[in-house]
């Protein structure tokens, strides 16, 4: 009877025993959930071309000639070169120059390509023709240029009066020489590279660029006595009828409206 009293009370303290518990379990806390990194934000576009001028081009611009005014109001003299430092191989070109065959030809505008129309006298008016490409009218001639900034786009193969233009913006100054104005120009410079050109004239009088050529430009707007204007300062380099890089500084006037804007057809006068 003692052991079945004893069993009668092992048994239920046996069923009843609390079961340990794992100390460091107990003590470690309970780990939080990850937190998820937000979701990264994409950059903001950016601005065009246009959003990002650091300039105003736009508008109607007269050339106001201060130098070389026989050889761009007028048609120098057959052999007469100003200025310009051609080689024997382009005296001899202009030696046998004739406007009539010129004509004949379909060659008219030999002399509003773009090494040499920015020299005529006339107007330009620039616009945007998009978000990403200037578009430049000459009155001279009747001629247009497009200064597209898309720099990866390649060159056609065709060589064209207007030949094929990549633009840059700078918020570099460009420090030219100017006359006139004398100032320095704010904001901004746009710089222009120009290849495929087709042949054509520097000079009215024959002188002439070849296909060869490339043309480096920069546009920049200055205020004089209250008054907008362009600069444009132009390298050309041509390695058959140039001996050394050819430099020119042209000057135009804002206009305030078209009223003047008179586009003409290229001719040989």
């Amino acid at each position: 009877m003692t052991r079945v009293l004893m069993l009668t009370l092992v048994l239920p303290a046996l069923l009843w025993a609390p079961v340990p518990l794992n100390r460091a379990a107990a003590q470690t806390p309970a780990k939080a959930p990850p937190v998820k990194a937000p979701p990264a934000k994409s950059p903001p576009p950016e601005p065009t071309p246009r959003a990002a001028a650091p300039i105003d081009l736009t508008g109607y611009w007269v050339s106001v000639i201060t130098e070389d005014w026989p050889y761009r109001m007028l048609t120098a003299p057959k052999g007469d070169a100003g200025s310009l430092p051609v080689t024997a191989e382009a005296r001899k070109f202009a030696a046998d120059w004739d406007p009539a065959a010129d004509q004949a030809d379909g060659r008219a505008c030999r002399p509003y390509g773009a090494a040499g129309i920015i020299r005529r006298p006339g107007r330009l008016h620039i616009s945007w023709q998009n978000d990403a490409t200037l578009q430049v009218e000459f009155s001279a001639g009747g001629q247009i240029r497009l200064l597209s900034f898309d720099t990866a786009a390649k060159a056609p193969a065709e060589h064209t009066w207007q030949g094929h233009s990549t633009a840059q913006w700078f918020k570099v100054r460009n420090w030219a020489q100017f006359s006139p104005p004398t100032v320095a120009p704010v904001g901004g410079t746009l710089k222009v590279l120009t290849t495929n050109l087709r042949a054509g004239y520097l000079q009215s009088n024959g002188f002439p660029y070849s296909e060869d050529a490339t043309m480096t430009e920069y546009f920049d707007r200055v205020t004089y006595d209250g008054q907008p204007w362009l600069i444009v300062t132009t390298v050309i380099e041509d390695p058959r009828y140039l001996r050394d890089r050819l430099y020119w500084t042209s000057n135009f006037k804002q206009e305030p409206n078209a009223a003047k804007w008179q586009p003409k057809p290229c001719d040989t006068n």
